[in-house]
């Protein structure tokens, strides 16, 4: 009897286990209805309202963009290769020669802040970028013979430009996917680079490939020291890029680039995972420039964009060096503000005169002890001002610089533009 109620528990438990199994198999064999792929962006031509993670797939009509005003830019940086906005300035070199770095004024481009960065050399100086302690050079200029086996990334420690005594050390690199470097002549080269962002631990190299006109990705370490670019991707983007900006709080990366006939584009990477760019949108959008040879590219809020472009000039057609106004809103807009837009509707707020001067008045539904803060354009905090028992607040401005500042109340940012 014994021995029978052992055969009897040892078959209950077979069929316990088969049947455990059986139910595993089939619940992952059932697609998962929590997390639904495709895409997730209402402006593409295949949105799927249903979908709940984005795969990368969305598709878009062609769309296109005018630059809303034209600065001119002196001839000391006629050939201005990149664009950065730090410090209330907006920050340019250019791209031969010159070892000299290049302030301006948002409001008053044709006064430069010269700083020398003493002890190095400009090969082909292409692109500037920045993180919060320091500004990157890229010297990596390769498409003159493609065979430059000194490529550079020189790291200027952003304190020291300040006090006028720029602090300087080295990124050297080399394309991990590059054994031929005989002299290919000219345009004639997939390693040549004009474009590169910073992250918070790595930088992403965006070459310029006249062979295949797409886009080649690539990443190395931030730190000085000798690298080699390892290759992630490559990017279709039907042009040479140029330029890029990294909004990284929002996951936005905006490049720049133009056709083989001089029409100057912006591509879109956002709301992509992790740093993997070919899982996000990826958008092409015209810019009205026609014959404008664009080159650099940095934004003054998440949506308002400068971009530059050097001086050009071939038979008929001559271009001066420009800085150019671009507002993105219009396809930045939605992805900025999905996550939060419930919440703005009870927290907006405005604010008057805009431009301002001396000072502005900031109105909303305040509640006691509500903080409203003024930032500059790369998240330094300026001044705050604390609600009370009014609903219309001041704030000082007279002794800031020209330029364009964030006023945030909780989520919600206004740009402010100081003159």
């Amino acid at each position: 009897m014994f021995n029978s109620e052992i055969s009897m528990a040892r078959e209950l438990f077979r069929k316990n286990v088969k049947l455990v199994l059986t139910t595993l198999i089939v619940l992952f064999a059932i697609p998962s209805f929590g997390q639904m792929l495709g895409c997730t962006d209402p402006l593409a031509s295949n949105f799927s309202s249903s979908a709940t993670q984005n795969d990368g797939t969305c598709t878009y009509a062609t769309a296109s963009i005018s630059a809303s005003n034209a600065f001119s830019l002196p001839a000391t940086v006629s050939e201005t290769s990149g664009l950065i906005f730090w410090n209330g300035k907006l920050w340019t070199h250019n791209d031969d020669g010159d070892i000299q770095l290049y302030a301006m004024d948002t409001a008053n481009t044709t006064a430069l802040e010269i700083v020398p960065l003493t002890g190095t050399q400009n090969i082909d100086w292409e692109e500037i970028s920045q993180d919060q302690n320091y500004i990157y050079v890229g010297d990596f200029g390769n498409n003159l013979n493609g065979n430059r086996t000194d490529l550079k990334i020189l790291r200027i420690e952003k304190n020291s430009i300040l006090t006028g005594v720029p602090i300087i050390d080295t990124l050297n690199f080399s394309y991990s996917n590059q054994q031929d470097f005989s002299q290919t002549g000219a345009n004639n080269t997939d390693f040549d680079c004009e474009a590169f962002i910073v992250s918070a631990d790595s930088i992403y190299l965006f070459t310029k490939q006249w062979l295949t006109n797409a886009c080649g990705v690539f990443s190395l370490s931030k730190n000085p020291g000798t690298h080699i670019a390892q290759f992630k991707t490559t990017l279709n983007t039907d042009g040479l890029i140029t330029g890029a900006h990294f909004n990284e709080a929002d996951k936005v990366i905006t490049l720049l680039g133009y056709s083989t006939v001089l029409q100057p584009f912006i591509y879109l990477l956002y709301d992509f995972s992790s740093m993997d760019f070919m899982s996000g949108n990826k958008r092409k959008i015209s810019v009205s420039l026609p014959f404008y040879q664009t080159e650099g590219i940095t934004a003054v809020s998440p949506t308002r964009f400068f971009i530059s472009n050097e001086y050009f000039s071939q038979s008929i057609i001559t271009t001066l060096q420009q800085l150019h106004a671009v507002d993105l809103s219009s396809f930045l807009h939605t992805y900025l503000t999905a996550d939060i837009s419930e919440h703005l509707q009870k927290t907006a707020f405005m604010f008057h005169p805009n431009p301002a001067n001396n000072a502005i008045t900031i109105e909303g539904d305040f509640q006691i002890g509500d903080t409203i803060n003024l930032f500059s354009s790369n998240g330094k905090l300026l001044q705050t001002v604390i609600a009370d028992s009014n609903s219309e607040l001041f704030m000082e401005i007279s002794n800031l610089p020209n330029g364009v500042y964030l006023l945030k109340y909780k989520d919600f940012a206004l740009e402010v533009l100081k003159r």
